[in-house]
């Protein structure tokens, strides 16, 4: 989501993103900042934080339109950046990546906005994806 987010305001590409933010080094020096850095990603977690970051930057023009579809009132820009990178990157995996539930997708959002966003924003997430599922995968 990180990664994610910063594809949001930054110039770089997603492949110079992904070399930059994955070196152990940079790990290092974040984790005091974070938790989540404490331990560099293995070759597994680097290929599917690749996978999605990669996917994300490419759709992140069709994931925007899913957003401002189901936030019913909201124009996207008032969507905080945060909020937008978590729906951007479960609606991906939704999407794209059949190994991962859907369930499962919105449950990891859900949690992850906890720990960044008011607990009015989690609800919207929570209900964006909820009905983005709803909708866009009925069989």
């Amino acid at each position: 989501m990180h990664l994610a987010y910063e594809l949001s305001f930054t110039d770089k590409t997603v492949e110079g993103l992904l070399e930059e933010r994955l070196d152990p080094s940079v790990f290092a020096s974040l984790a005091e900042e974070d938790d989540l850095y404490r331990e560099a990603p293995g070759p597994k977690q680097a290929e599917y934080i690749r996978r999605l970051v990669s996917g994300v930057g490419s759709h992140a023009a069709e994931l925007d339109g899913y957003i401002e579809k189901y936030a019913q009132g909201w124009k996207f820009a008032r969507i905080p950046l945060v909020a937008s990178a978590i729906m951007r990157v479960a609606m991906y995996e939704i999407l794209y990546m059949q190994d991962i539930p859907d369930g499962a997708a919105i449950n990891e959002a859900v949690e992850i906005a906890k720990h960044y966003e008011t607990p009015e924003t989690v609800r919207f997430i929570n209900g964006i994806l909820g009905s983005f599922v709803r909708q866009e995968r009925q069989p």
